[in-house]
């Protein structure tokens, strides 16, 4: 019954209405917002990862080998190009750590390239919100290791083994 109808039936009856309340929404935790992200990425769905992010978003992606990445606009940009190179890929979190502000986490950024390229990235990060939304994003890698897999080295038996881990839950 509407609520409408159920006032309605209910002034005809001479009873009172109590009105009916709004469904509350149950704020998400940052590490959900980031099971969002990853969720998205999964599939390179860049405007899914894109939601989760403020308009003035700073990204930290490189280990300190470029500039950060400022706002939507040039975020989108970047994960575009990156998206139209992987074929695959399985982002993982084996820790993490939340407060009302910052999630710290640990995990691998594994990637398929179209060329037949593998990198696996072991990795930390720290992600600053803004309610819901995260407003900076830094990671921290060694870029060495993207550029020997890249140069058809393989996967270290330590970095094996960093990977190998299972996922947080």
């Amino acid at each position: 019954m509407t609520p409408h109808r159920r006032a309605f039936v209910a002034g005809a009856l001479g009873l009172a209405t109590v009105p009916t309340l709004a469904k509350a929404t149950v704020p998400m935790t940052k590490f959900q917002v980031l099971e969002a992200v990853i969720a998205a990425w999964k599939k390179q769905d860049v405007e899914g990862v894109l939601a989760h992010v403020t308009d003035d978003i700073v990204w930290r992606n490189s280990g300190g080998f470029a500039p950060a990445i400022r706002g939507k606009a040039a975020m989108r940009q970047a994960l575009t190009a990156m998206a139209a190179k992987i074929k695959t890929n399985a982002w993982r979190i084996f820790d993490y750590a939340e407060n009302d502000h910052r999630l710290f986490m640990e995990g691998v950024d594994e990637f398929w390239f179209h060329t037949g390229e593998h990198i696996a990235i072991p990795y930390a990060g720290s992600l600053e919100f803004r309610g819901e939304l995260i407003h900076e994003w830094r990671e921290y890698f060694d870029g060495r290791l993207s550029i020997a897999m890249k140069n058809g080295e393989p996967l270290s038996e330590e970095v094996k083994e960093m990977i190998g881990r299972p996922v947080a839950r």
